[in-house]
């Protein structure tokens, strides 16, 4: 693992930096057709003077910044900027809510706001004090009480010497929503970096300098600074931006206009892409890689992309304290339903309770050896969650799965969502997996519901196609349905048609809500 170490002095801008040129970095585009783009070196100068000028406000080495912004060029730079001045980022979605900016204003003392004018309302209606915020910095229009990020800009200069950061340095401070509680704030640093782009960008995206690359996540979640931030811009390729709602053929149609070599997006996404209508008369023969990561991806939609594209979606898995570990990397033998393998070998392992690795074909923890260097570095202020977040030598991700014996991985759920029932172990992803095949569907989420006899029983709850009207029959038909295509013990006893599913804002689907639902 010693490849994957940096060297003592180490900030994460030198991976942009090393392709500074004329090459554009970035194409933008919004829902309104407008067009921006910017080059490597043009991306370099202008972060350099936002160094300088946060620097001239006296904002010093080491100082939290919390920066909410959305899919803009604007966004790239302020992250540069701030990690080139060895600030440390708090990565916030402009979904989040005044209660929720308070939190991580407070708990990381932060003591500088970046925001894009759109998102400065929730900021200004923070009601309880803020101590340790000096300065609150908007861009992208005028707002009153903030200083406008062109006044910073205009005397600094398109000269910055790196702060000397070490690789041990903080550079991000991501919160994660846990089951319970408020979040936890994921703390990583600069050789963090250097790990993640040569795990998940060189082996897993498979990103190289000539490709346009669109990974379609937002600012605020770290999967941003995963792939549209640190793997494009570390790999010197071009990024896409699109900056408009999601609809499966504006997409499908960017996809074909701007010629994408490489697509990341979400498994969300691609089940819309793949209920296109006419779905084939787009012509996506420049992607040549195409991922998929937050949760577990359905065969069929695989399938559909296969049968239309010829291109395989590969799944990923990962996690905010880590970097992708386990996937299928692109030419490998695809197994439909498996996660893959682990992107490096002797990194992560299957683990029972005791700390040991388990028997093939057993389900137990997916862990990750303590000496990766794509791990997290704490839990900020928080020894006791992190010490807890370790079983011996290893970090439980709190996700189970097994292996088998050609070292592929299959996905069980969480280990809160796994299902028992009659004594069977039933991971939630299976029956979903199974259900998702059925034309009626467009989403749907399986949890246990208590039963008298059985302890629980699944039940699905199910989002219906436009039109489509739930019935009786309609609950007999899927269930036979999920009985010819897995074991019959893990149909669902229950369906419930429901408008749409809890998730969370970054589009995940909050089981843990619809147990509840369950369980009250």
């Amino acid at each position: 693992m010693h490849h994957l170490i940096a060297l003592e002095n180490y900030n994460i801008t030198q991976e942009i930096e090393k392709h500074a040129s004329d090459k554009l970095a970035l194409v933008y585009l919004n829902d309104l057709g407008e067009k921006r783009t910017i080059s490597y070196n043009d991306l370099i100068k202008e972060s350099n003077k936002l160094a300088n000028g946060l620097y001239d406000l006296g904002l010093q080495k080491g100082d939290r910044v919390l920066v909410v912004t959305t899919r803009l060029i604007e966004s790239y730079t302020i992250y540069m900027a701030c990690l080139k001045a060895g600030f440390v980022i708090i990565p916030a979605s402009e979904l989040l809510r005044a209660k929720d900016l308070a939190y991580r204003l407070n708990h990381s003392e932060a003591k500088a706001v970046i925001s894009y004018t759109d998102f400065t309302e929730e900021i200004d209606a923070i009601d309880v004090d803020l101590p340790y915020l000096n300065h609150k910095i908007v861009f992208g229009g005028l707002e009153p009480g903030w200083l406008e990020i062109g006044q910073i800009l205009n005397d600094a200069s398109e000269d910055f010497n790196n702060e000397t950061t070490k690789r041990d340095d903080l550079a991000f401070l991501a919160y994660t929503s846990g089951t319970t509680g408020n979040p936890k704030g994921v703390a990583h640093t600069h050789s963090w970096g250097y790990a993640h782009i040569r795990i998940a960008a060189k082996e897993w995206l498979n990103i190289n300098g000539e490709d346009m690359v669109w990974a379609t996540a937002a600012p605020g979640w770290q999967k941003w600074v995963w792939s549209p931030f640190l793997s494009i811009l570390g790999s010197g390729a071009t990024g896409f931006v699109y900056q408009g709602k999601f609809s499966a053929a504006t997409y499908l149609q960017l996809l074909q206009d701007q010629q994408i070599s490489v697509l990341c997006c979400t498994p969300t996404e691609y089940r819309m892409m793949v209920k296109a209508e006419d779905l084939a008369q787009y012509n996506l023969s420049n992607l040549r890689s195409a991922v998929s990561a937050g949760e577990a991806l359905n065969r069929e939609v695989i399938d559909v992309f296969k049968d239309t594209f010829n291109i395989q979606i590969r799944d990923g898995y990962g996690q905010t304290e880590s970097t992708l570990l386990i996937g299928t990397v692109q030419g490998a033998e695809h197994r439909v339903g498996s996660m893959g393998k682990p992107i490096i070998d002797g990194t992560i392992e299957i683990i029972n309770e005791e700390g040991l690795p388990v028997k093939t074909g057993e389900v137990g923890d997916i862990a990750i050896k303590k000496e990766l260097p794509a791990l997290f570095k704490m839990y900020y202020k928080d020894p006791e969650k992190t010490t807890l977040s370790y079983n011996g030598e290893y970090f439980l991700t709190g996700d189970r799965a097994s292996k088998d014996a050609e070292g592929f991985y299959w996905f069980q759920g969480r280990s809160d969502d796994v299902i028992i029932s009659s004594g069977y172990t039933i991971g939630p992803f299976e029956i979903e997996d199974a259900l998702m095949n059925h034309p009626a569907i467009v989403e749907c989420a399986a949890v246990a519901s208590p039963d008298e006899i059985r302890g629980n029983v699944v039940k699905a709850f199910v989002v219906l196609q436009n039109g489509v009207k739930g019935s009786p029959e309609l609950i007999k038909e899927m269930q036979n349905f999920v009985k010819e295509i897995t074991a019959p013990y893990k149909y669902p006893r229950q369906i419930e048609f429901v408008p749409q599913l809890p998730k969370t804002d970054s589009g995940k689907i909050k089981r843990v809500d619809l147990r509840n639902w369950e369980n009250r």
